[in-house]
């Protein structure tokens, strides 16, 4: 009795432990239908700012959700079959690329010998169908021979679609559908608070960059559309996946290179590709990389099994304590560009312990030591690009407090609407008319949204010229000594026609003459007194001798 006792409750006990792994195993699948509804609930569509633009037609391929609608030159029901025989013809570039895809044909996936560093896509494509077997997309125990055009563009599973009324131009939940788990840990971007609200909740981060993008007051007010677009090239990874995954090939391999991230990250206001190339892991990834690392062999493993000797963007973005994930900002710090609330929160353990975590991806090719080292002076640097940029803003805000701008009382007119005057704004980058923005508001304009980024992407990519010399540091010193000439120019312009005598209102030296002031007003008060007093003791009369002998 007593052995049939234990028995029973060793038998509860392994239920009970396979009862809390099976709930963990499912608590830790995403739900697709939630995420789903989630993204469409949350997406912006046109902002609210929607009123002040309409889509241009190219806009539809950036944003399919709110403005694709099926072309009506091919009307009726089309098969699997149909569209490939068709695009074959009319559209060989991305019949090939599909063609020569995974999608193309996934039984090369399953006989894929394990030795293969590719052979981890068979386990892939068994969570895919098991995904999809739940969802009732696939029967069970099913299998995909390949993801065709009426996959993606109509629905995963269909054999027939009406053209003219059902195609789609696949979005985020499209590509989700199937790759579940790297759409969920895209989606956990959106989770990211900051401790003192620098950014607001998910910024910045691909999850939100169509937001970030509608929500732009002069983006919404250019009525260039065409031009206003550009910003859309980049800022619609939160509607598709193709931005890093070009289509039709869909290529992991291509996507896991630092070129994958250079259309976007480029330029003067995200020059992160220029600076990775020509910094000394760039150098690598050119002259070793391109030649002998295996970009197929999954980003764990890139170090061990595919000879990687330097990192790549991905290598170090997507990784977070050892884990790699389409979640992108787990480390963020500094995020787009930096500003005070940041660099006065540093000490703050959110920041502590990110910055311990960017330690941990450095120590894969370095030590601790060399990566703390170099993460503080890294800190350092941005905060004394960010001072100058700092100083320049007051400068310039002080300049139109006071009405002092060139053309401000004659020849300023607003911009649009819905957008807002101010000094040295985003907006001027892209909207002039009369004298707003005046030189010296272009110039601070470049200085913080230009030349104080450049200067703190150089410095974390590694790259000298990029924040000392060639960009950053010198440029930051130019802006300033521009803006510095031009308040004089025109304080001193301001007094001439005044009469009066030129003061000092400039931020920083405001700061200095007011304590040469103070000093000044003691200095003389101290000397008039000492001189009433010499003055007193030489003219006051003199005492008769009786008094003096009575002492």
């Amino acid at each position: 009795m007593k052995n049939k006792s234990l028995s029973l409750l060793i038998a509860l006990l392994f239920s009970l432990i396979g009862f809390g792994v099976g709930n963990f195993a499912f608590a830790a699948q995403p739900d697709f239908e939630q995420l789903k509804k989630d993204y469409y609930e949350s997406h912006p569509g046109k902002g609210s700012h929607g009123k002040y633009w309409e889509p241009i037609p190219i806009q539809k391929y950036w944003n399919p959700k709110d403005f694709y609608t099926p072309p009506k030159t091919v009307q009726g029901e089309v098969g699997r079959d149909t569209c490939i025989g068709c695009h074959q013809s009319t559209s060989p570039g991305a019949f090939h690329a599909w063609k020569n895809s995974v999608h193309g044909d996934l039984k090369k996936i399953r006989n894929l010998p394990d030795s293969d560093v590719r052979a981890y896509k068979k386990k892939k494509l068994a969570e895919v169908e098991a995904n999809l077997t739940k969802l009732g997309l696939l029967e069970k125990g099913q299998q995909l021979d390949q993801v065709g055009c009426i996959d993606c563009h109509g629905g995963v599973g269909k054999e027939t679609i009406n053209h003219a009324e059902n195609l789609v131009m696949p979005d985020r939940v499209a590509c989700g559908t199937c790759h579940l788990s790297e759409f969920a840990e895209a989606e956990s971007e959106k989770d990211q608070e900051w401790p003192q609200k620098q950014w607001s909740k998910g910024h910045p981060s691909h999850a939100v960059d169509w937001e970030a993008n509608v929500e732009n007051t002069i983006w919404a007010a250019m009525p260039e559309r065409e031009v206003a677009q550009g910003c859309d090239m980049c800022h619609y990874q939160q509607n598709k996946c193709d931005g890093c995954h070009t289509r039709h090939t869909f290529s992991v391999a291509e996507a896991r290179q630092p070129e994958a991230c250079a259309t976007c990250h480029n330029g003067v206001d995200h020059n992160e590709f220029e600076n990775f190339m020509t910094s000394k892991h760039g150098t690598q990834y050119q002259t070793l990389g391109k030649a002998k690392w295996n970009f197929e062999v999954p980003l764990k493993d890139a170090i061990a099994k595919g000879g990687y000797t330097a990192p790549t963007c991905q290598l170090c973005h997507f990784e977070y304590k050892g884990e790699y994930s389409h979640n992108l900002v787990r480390k963020v710090r500094w995020a787009f560009n930096p500003t005070p609330a940041i660099a006065d929160n540093l000490d703050h353990p959110w920041f502590e312990e990110r910055k311990e975590s960017w330690v941990e991806t450095c120590s894969l090719c370095h030590s601790a030591s060399f990566a703390k080292a170099y993460l503080d002076a890294a800190d350092k640097g941005t905060i004394q690009g960010l001072a100058v940029e700092q100083e320049a803003k007051k400068v310039i805000n002080k300049l139109y407090d006071d009405g002092l701008l060139v053309g401000q009382n004659s020849n300023r007119p607003a911009p649009p609407a819905p957008e807002k005057d101010a000094a040295g704004g985003f907006f001027q980058l892209f909207w002039a008319k009369g004298n707003n923005p005046s030189h010296v508001e272009r110039v601070y304009a470049d200085m913080w949204e230009h030349d104080v980024i450049k200067h703190y992407k150089g410095i974390f990519h590694a790259n000298p010229g990029g924040f000392t010399y060639t960009e950053g540091w010198s440029n930051l010193m130019r802006g300033y000594t521009e803006i510095m000439d031009e308040d004089t120019r025109l304080r001193e312009m301001a007094a001439m026609k005044s009469g009066g005598k030129l003061q000092k209102v400039s931020a920083s030296a405001q700061q200095s003459s007011s304590g040469n002031d103070n000093s000044l007003l003691l200095s003389a008060l101290l000397l008039i007194a000492f001189g009433l007093g010499i003055a007193y003791m030489m003219l006051k009369p003199a005492k008769p001798e009786s008094d003096q002998g009575q002492k």
